[in-house]
């Protein structure tokens, strides 16, 4: 999920997610889901990432 919209994506997809956009990964598929992150700019600390409460309260 990227802010309202539902993505799904391919093998070998990949998406960029914007500065500040609200984001979720689910699978729904029995095929394991591999992640890589990269992130760009100065600071790499965790301490700014904002969690947004689901239906699933994780």
């Amino acid at each position: 999920r990227l802010g309202d919209e539902t993505m799904i994506l391919e093998p070998g997809h990949s998406i960029d997610i914007p500065l500040g956009a609200q984001h979720a990964l689910g699978n729904d598929t029995t095929e394991p889901v591999i992640v890589i992150e990269v992130q760009m700019g100065s600071y790499f600390g965790e301490d700014d990432i904002v969690r947004v409460s689901d239906p699933y309260n994780r």
